[in-house]
């Protein structure tokens, strides 16, 4: 079996077992799904997501954050971890997105890389499901899962972004990647993987068997 074959086998099992491929952050705008996932480094989505409700109710727009006491959005943040950082990236990338682009999140990954805090990982997961557009987001359960499946022999996210473009098709890119996501969790854990009844068993390199 190829690479190819092997990706498109996973597309189907995990679009089986996940029909709705659903982002574990929580957000209604755009804007909240880059600061979502700016809170969400180092730290775990569940955490965002306790932190997030309140962070939106008190600052309910994108100027709100602009405008923010970097102190008191420090303190509202503080549970996700590494808060002076990521409070000063988000009034900033609040500022950019009023500033240079009217307050509408730009849909290339050129203008969301010049947004601070954002690298490739959000712009691809802002483009994937804000845009609807192909999007790989080399996340730590994407890479230790398409490792094992023997998709890719890199642990850097750029690179495994590289191998994994040419494998999965662009339209299921952006939801596979969501699926991987949850399938990390349930599955393919990171210490204990579940390998017996696992659904990909069968074509999986890791897997003891095979």
């Amino acid at each position: 079996m190829t690479k190819k074959e092997r990706a498109l086998r996973a597309c189907e099992v995990l679009e089986r077992i996940y029909p709705e491929a659903l982002c574990a952050l929580h957000y209604q705008e755009p804007y909240q799904l880059l600061i979502a996932v700016r809170l969400s480094a180092q730290c775990t989505d569940a955490r965002v997501n306790l932190v997030t409700p309140t962070l939106f109710q008190k600052y309910p727009t994108l100027q709100d954050f602009a405008d923010a006491d970097i102190s008191e959005l420090e303190s509202v943040v503080k549970p996700c971890g590494f808060y002076r950082m990521k409070a000063k990236n988000i009034k900033e990338m609040a500022e950019q997105l009023l500033t240079k682009y009217h307050g509408v999140v730009p849909d290339t990954m050129e203008e969301l890389l010049t947004l601070s805090g954002v690298g490739r990982k959000t712009a691809n997961l802002i483009l994937g499901d804000v845009y609807g557009k192909p999007a790989i987001v080399a996340d730590t359960h994407f890479i230790r899962i398409t490792g094992r499946l023997g998709l890719t022999n890199s642990k850097d996210p750029v690179q495994v972004e590289r191998d994994l473009r040419p494998l999965v098709p662009p339209e299921r890119s952006s939801d596979f990647c969501h699926r991987i996501v949850w399938f990390g969790r349930d599955t393919c854990r990171a210490r204990k993987p579940q390998c017996n009844g696992c659904p990909m068993s069968g074509f999986c390199p890791s897997f003891p068997e095979n």
